[in-house]
């Protein structure tokens, strides 16, 4: 059975830093992309940033670029979300997402879920 759980969310000054964390359990982590999603209050859900199995591959929203960078630990299992120069509307549940890349599209699915660290972001 895989297990993600997130872990680093709290309350943060406009302009600080944080770092998210997902420790991965249940199955070979390495072989999975591992992936970051927030949600603000009242929007949908929205893809942050993704990392591919052996890490050497990232993709991030616009959002993210230059802001955030995602790494992962395989020996640890676990995949990292830092965070920096972050914005009021960086504000949101931030969950983490292990899934399958499918090289034919040059796109993920997402196979499971964790169940999320609030991020808040004060003016």
């Amino acid at each position: 059975q895989v297990q993600l759980v997130e872990s680093g969310g709290g309350l943060v000054q406009a302009g600080g830093s944080l770092r998210l964390s997902c420790a991965a359990s249940g199955r070979t982590f390495s072989s999975y992309v591992m992936g970051w999603f927030r949600q603000a209050p009242g929007k949908e859900l929205k893809f942050v940033a993704r990392i591919s199995g052996s890490g050497g591959r990232t993709v991030y929203t616009d959002s993210a670029k230059g802001r955030f960078t995602i790494f992962r630990d395989n020996a640890k299992a676990t995949v990292y979300l830092q965070m920096n120069s972050l914005k009021p509307e960086d504000t949101a549940v931030y969950y983490c997402a292990q899934g399958t890349y499918d090289s034919s599209v040059d796109d993920w699915t997402t196979d499971y879920w964790g169940q999320g660290t609030q991020v808040t972001v004060a003016s």
